[in-house]
């Protein structure tokens, strides 16, 4: 229950955290536009904020989730990862990251990272997993990659003799420029083994300017960050990497599923952001 002051006690088998719910949270509004029920009034309303600027951003998450779905897919069968690491993991939902791998090979570990505490909260949802894979979560942030690389579920969950897929999937745009997001990136990657790979997603006003600009000035008139950057700003995250076929595409153009068909709508969300995967040398 909330106090005077918007600080609510979640308690969902963990630790009980402190969260403010006075406070939009990214995961959370990702959560509202998904159809989820995490999330608090701050959070809707920067939701339906933006959506007036963005109209089609619950369908934007949508094919930014089935990116993922495809990207581990790929990574899993064709590359033969057998690990994972998720940063900006979010709120569970369909089709998370361990599912996805986990299918195509029950060994498969993923290891999750988000700063959010309701995504603390649910971390035993997201955990949930069958088989003999292993599944660990983490607080942390990417602004701090020392945080994610020095706690103690990283060495735990990852194999660091073995490639891993690290998924930051909606993730940098959160991170401005004055907080170091390429230099984040590249420490984190540095530390894993060669032939790793790294997936990102990354909304652009490329396409649609005057709208990002006003998705962007509603978030920060709400308190929150959130830099749209060019596709040439988007490849800079993935330098002295291989890129893989596509390259940096709208998100609904990479290795669309040969069978799928994308409704206009989701034609139009793909359009609002990047994707991309790239190998680390070997």
């Amino acid at each position: 229950m909330a106090n005077s002051v918007g600080i609510e006690r979640i308690d969902a088998g963990w630790p009980s955290v402190d969260v403010d719910t006075t406070v939009p949270h990214p995961a959370r509004v990702y959560d509202f536009w998904l159809g989820g029920k995490d999330n608090f009034a701050a959070d809707r309303a920067l939701a339906e904020s933006i959506m007036q600027w963005v109209p089609v951003m619950p369908a934007k998450v949508r094919v930014n989730r089935a990116f993922l779905g495809r990207a581990v897919r790929y990574l899993a069968e064709v590359e033969g990862i057998r690990q994972f690491l998720d940063v900006g993991a979010g709120l569970p939902t369909a089709r998370n990251t361990h599912q996805v791998a986990q299918e195509i090979e029950p060994s498969n570990r993923v290891l999750y990272v988000d700063n959010d505490p309701v995504v603390v909260a649910h971390a035993r949802a997201l955990m949930a997993s069958n088989g003999p894979g292993m599944t660990g979560f983490e607080q942390a942030d990417l602004r701090n990659p020392d945080s994610i690389m020095y706690h103690p579920a990283f060495a735990r969950t990852l194999d660091l003799t073995q490639p891993v897929g690290v998924l930051m999937l909606a993730v940098l745009m959160l991170i401005p420029d004055d907080e170091h997001p390429y230099e984040a990136v590249s420490k984190l990657m540095t530390v894993l083994p060669p032939g790793s790979y790294l997936a990102v997603t990354h909304l652009t006003a490329d396409v649609d300017p005057a709208g990002v600009g006003g998705l962007v000035a509603a978030a920060e008139q709400q308190g929150s960050v959130v830099v749209a950057r060019r596709r040439a700003e988007v490849e800079e995250f993935f330098a002295g990497m291989d890129m893989i076929t596509p390259g940096v595409v709208p998100v609904t153009s990479w290795r669309p599923e040969p069978e799928g068909e994308i409704s206009p709508e989701d034609q139009l969300a793909g359009t609002y952001a990047y994707a991309a995967v790239g190998r680390k040398p070997r």
